[in-house]
């Protein structure tokens, strides 16, 4: 505490020297950002830039935080205020400087209409900072790449079309993991849940891959039968029953009561960016698509959201391959990359799947 050094006449007087030196030193530039946002009030207490001893550990509610809520609320008054991106984490793989770059707005405004505008101005002035920096790749992150929002990120692409710093949605990777997640054997496939982009594309490489695809709601199956066409090959069918599939796929959308009604030791895979409410003792529950980090990825002290220590979400992963990889194009929008060819450099770069996940503890 130097504090205490000032007032015992104890300060080694070469530190304020040491300090102004430290202040001329040029901002270290980001090869890769990933751009992500608050998901709760409290979220900002799990990150590194809050207490260090909830940063290390996945995100849950507890208690002990509204005992803070004067502090929470000042804080969302704030964010309210400071209407820009700041950086909250900082790490180094191999030659690459990485950056993690949040948005200082919550999961439930990005539901608000009128916040719309508001949320787009700061993600493109995020992307036009990197630009200006000289960042290679954006990832865009968590609900930062919406399709109501931006449509996926491509209308800034669209806005500038002269952007060098590319833009990455993960989507590819997203379908690889989630394709590597279902067990081998498997000849059917429950889909439920908002349909996004990652839920088309799984959709089409399972009905190629032979797998039957199974929907419940008829509006569901008109959009996947439109837009796969001839290319579902006959798989993909719609049910009325709930207990035909042990492997589920499900978004956002899937309610309580649908979840209660799967048989006993059902796989649930979520293909969403948030993860599911895990409701039932009898069943699997998968992560969020995410990966386990090489040892290479340095600084790593704090967890991603919800995720354990040293694991990483594909959205995240996906802007740090295409910067070790050079890919010269933009993964935003409707455009889905190479999926083996994703899968294959993640492997080769130190990325491995998570293990088969156990049997829900809730």
């Amino acid at each position: 505490m130097p504090i205490y050094d000032y007032i015992y006449g104890t300060v080694d007087k070469s530190l304020d020297t040491l300090y102004e030196i430290s202040l001329q030193r040029k901002e270290e530039t980001p090869n890769v950002v990933h751009l992500m946002h608050l998901t709760t009030p409290e979220s900002i207490y799990h990150l590194r830039v809050g207490f260090a001893y909830l940063a290390s550990k996945p995100y849950s509610s507890a208690w002990y935080l509204w005992l803070l809520w004067p502090v929470t609320l000042w804080f969302m008054m704030l964010t309210r205020i400071y209407r820009r991106t700041f950086v909250v984490e900082r790490n180094r793989f191999r030659q690459l400087r990485l950056q993690t770059w949040a948005i200082p707005n919550f999961r439930e405004q990005y539901h608000l209409k009128w916040q719309k505008e508001s949320i787009n101005n700061m993600i493109e002035e995020a992307v036009l900072e990197a630009e200006e920096k000289g960042t290679s790749v954006l990832s865009l992150g968590l609900m930062n790449q919406g399709k109501e929002l931006n449509r996926y990120g491509e209308v800034y692409v669209k806005k500038h079309p002269q952007l060098k710093v590319k833009l990455v949605d993960g989507s590819s990777l997203a379908v690889a993991v989630l394709l590597n997640s279902i067990p081998k054997g498997t000849t059917q496939v429950l889909l439920r849940g908002n349909l996004t982009k990652v839920a088309f594309a799984v959709a089409f490489s399972l009905c190629q891959k032979g797998i039957q695809v199974t929907v419940l709601r008829e509006d569901e199956y008109e959009k996947l039968d439109k837009s796969l066409g001839t290319k579902s090959e006959g798989k993909l069918v719609i049910s009325k029953s709930y207990s035909s599939c042990k492997v589920w796929l499900v978004g956002d959308d899937l309610t309580e009561e649908e979840q209660r009604k799967a048989n006993k030791g059902t796989l649930f895979i979520p293909f969403s960016q948030f993860p599911l409410k895990n409701l039932r003792k009898d069943c699997f529950y998968h992560t969020t698509p995410a990966m386990q980090t090489p040892k290479a990825l340095e600084n790593v002290d704090s967890c991603e959201n919800w995720l354990p220590r040293r694991v990483m979400s594909v959205w995240r992963i996906a802007g740090i391959l295409h910067a070790l990889e050079g890919w010269e194009e933009h993964e935003c929008g409707y455009t889905i990359s190479n999926i083996d060819k994703v899968w294959e450099a993640c492997l080769k770069h130190g990325f491995q799947p998570l293990t088969v996940p156990t049997q829900s503890k809730s």
